[in-house]
């Protein structure tokens, strides 16, 4: 049986999934979440854990981080993923000035201000109907907590480390999913438009009212796209 892989975001565990598990399990199909990116340094680590983890054809569902973890599998063992749903994410590399807002943070981190610096900007990881929610910011920045500032850390010069993997999208002959949500502000729905773009099978859908998380904003119209892309994956492996 082909298993249902979820890939959390960066500092995200399985908790980003919580309204998608119930969802597919209901649905019958087999279900794991991922935890790699907790436990290898680099992404094409990390990816080819997750294939030694995972036997059988795979249909990857990756949102943020987790996206650019399932394009990296993708381009390890392209015979291994029977499908791609790709939730707000990104093919491409961080710009240098990212790069450096990174970098300042991972200080901030390292000197034991995370949550400061977590409660400072998770209004931009949320639609702005959204990002005044206190009990959704305080959810969101609990989740990454839990997580701890050394994995924080880790996580993030992992991803700023990464590939441009744009010239390896046109290799994409799975099924493809590309979502993203309509006020994205971290990966913006252009960024979604450039993945569908390369891939001429791509389904491209925006979410409306969804910003970064919108597993969390929006779970009924995630879990539909998700579960309707998945009844059009054909039900034989890859060859």
């Amino acid at each position: 049986m082909t298993t249902v892989i979820l890939l959390p975001g960066l500092a995200c565990d399985e908790a980003l999934w919580r309204d998608q598990l119930p969802a597919l399990h209901d649905r019958g199909h087999r279900v794991a979440v991922c935890n790699v990116h907790q436990r290898h340094a680099t992404l094409p680590e990390m990816a080819r854990a997750l294939l030694a983890e995972h036997e059988g054809p795979l249909l990857l569902v990756g949102s943020s981080m987790g996206g650019m973890l399932a394009q990296h599998a993708h381009r390890a063992a392209p015979q291994r993923i029977a499908a791609l749903a790709l939730l707000s994410t990104t093919a491409r590399p961080d710009t240098p000035e990212l790069l450096q807002l990174r970098s300042d943070a991972i200080v901030e981190f390292e000197a034991g201000r995370a949550e400061i610096v977590l409660r400072a900007n998770a209004m931009f990881a949320f639609h702005p109907e959204h990002a005044g929610d206190r009990a959704r910011v305080d959810d969101y920045v609990q989740q990454i907590l839990r997580i701890g500032a050394e994995q924080l850390i880790a996580q993030n010069r992992a991803v700023m480390a990464r590939a441009d993997m744009r010239p390896w999208l046109a290799d994409i002959r799975c099924p493809l999913l590309v979502a993203c949500g309509d006020q994205d502000l971290l990966k913006p729905l252009e960024h979604s438009r450039e993945i569908a773009a390369a891939v001429p099978h791509a389904q491209l859908e925006v979410v409306p009212h969804a910003g970064h998380l919108m597993t969390w904003e929006q779970p009924a119209l995630v879990n539909a796209l998700l579960l309707q892309w998945l009844d059009r994956v054909p039900s034989k492996p890859l060859a």
